[in-house]
């Protein structure tokens, strides 16, 4: 892995978890420069963010286990239901928790809307020009920046 082109600088995203999101908009300048020249900053930028989603995804498809295994013991009603439901709900709390967290401590949903923003503009450029033309005027304002 290369080393880092101002390690100054990459000291201070390290400290951020590579975040630059909640800094305005003209201070971000110089540290997006620098994401696009450092490859070592990328990658682990990169990194931290798959880190995130992948906590998020993980809390979801818990609660979603959890929400599945109360249903089924509600269903078959076995000896020690009430137990067991309570167990069950106890479990999608924490994940519910687990996932509120997550959402609120790093800039995971950021990224989720930024590649979904990328994915829609990505359909709208392939749209034809009299179907991109109907579409309102706030939404191709934010689908293509301008």
């Amino acid at each position: 892995m290369s080393a880092c082109v101002d390690p100054v600088v990459g000291k201070i995203l390290a400290g951020w978890r590579y975040d630059i999101s909640g800094i305005a908009p003209e201070m971000r300048g110089d540290y997006e420069r620098h994401f696009a020249a450092c490859e070592h900053c990328q990658s682990r930028q990169r990194l931290h963010r798959t880190i995130d989603v992948s906590l998020i995804v993980l809390a979801s498809a818990s609660a979603g286990v959890f929400l599945l295994a109360f249903g089924v013991i509600h269903h078959f009603e076995p000896r020690h239901t009430l137990i067991l439901e309570l167990i069950a709900l106890g479990g999608f709390a924490l994940s519910a928790l687990i996932w509120l967290i997550v959402a609120v401590a790093t800039p995971a949903p950021m990224t989720v809307v930024d590649v979904a923003r990328l994915g829609a503009r990505h359909v709208h450029d392939r749209l034809p020009a009299e179907i991109r033309e109907r579409l309102p005027e706030d939404i191709r304002m934010k689908l293509t920046g301008s």
